[in-house]
């Protein structure tokens, strides 16, 4: 792996994951809507930072062209943008819109673009960040449970149907990570309940199974004996995330 670029890099776990591709040898394109963060974040791995608005399918691909242009063909591409709208079905069209071109239009467009040239080149790697609600669900967001479970549902997809033509693709599925998105909640709310990970610990994580050619990558392990016990017993697993909402949830 020589090019890597990483969405929503001026911060979280976008950032870690830059900076855990350059540690590791790999030159890396920094995007984020924010420019400023992006330029800031990129002066520091010696590589280009890109303002781009994820959920355009031609912003997106005039900085991919900008990124291959500059540095090469992009060998790992981390679609790791994202954003959290609490709420359920009285949110506002609008933001439920907004989540879903953040949380799953993006992976769309950047794939779209890159999955016909790694393919021809012969092999890529996609890095889709997901989240364990795409697995389980999230206590007080319905957009962020559908979106999740829609990105995670794309990168298989994406597997499944390239994955004998050269395309690697890995979902990464963290639970409560220390970013903006989690400020304001030092225990991670109901997702915390098995420990906030850093940034760097779960871009670690992500880049040890993108090495070692993983699908689902799990930074909190207990999230597959989770998803396991939810298959097995559906009626029981929906009591016991009844009781994790009255709990947690947001008020009714």
């Amino acid at each position: 792996m020589k090019i890597a670029a990483v969405t929503g890099a001026a911060g979280g776990i976008g950032e870690a994951l830059a900076r855990e591709l350059h540690a590791r040898g790999v030159r890396v394109a920094v995007l984020d809507r924010d420019g400023d963060g992006a330029a800031a974040v990129a002066a520091e791995l010696d590589g280009p930072g890109i303002a781009v608005d994820v959920t355009d399918r031609a912003a997106i691909t005039e900085a991919i062209d900008r990124v291959e242009g500059d540095l090469g063909p992009i060998d790992l591409f981390c679609a790791n943008a994202g954003v959290l709208v609490l709420g359920g079905h009285e949110v506002d069209p609008e933001d439920w819109q907004h989540i879903w071109d953040v949380n799953v239009m993006a992976h769309v467009h950047s794939a779209s673009v890159l999955v016909p040239r790694m393919i021809e080149r012969g092999g890529g790697h996609l890095l889709h960040t997901a989240s364990a609600a795409g697995l389980l669900a999230q206590i007080g967001s319905a957009p962020y449970t559908a979106t999740k479970a829609a990105a995670l549902g794309f990168a298989e997809y994406l597997a499944i149907t390239y994955g004998q033509q050269g395309l690697r693709v890995s979902a990464l599925c963290p639970q409560a990570v220390r970013t903006a998105m989690t400020a304001g909640q030092e225990s991670g709310g109901v997702a915390g309940l098995d420990g906030m990970l850093e940034p760097a610990e779960v871009a670690r994580i992500a880049i040890d199974g993108v090495s070692n050619g993983d699908f689902l990558i799990l930074p909190h392990p207990e999230v597959a004996e989770y998803a396991r016990r939810k298959a097995d017993d559906p009626e029981r697993w929906i009591a016991g995330m009844q009781r994790l909402n009255a709990r947690f949830g947001l008020p009714t």
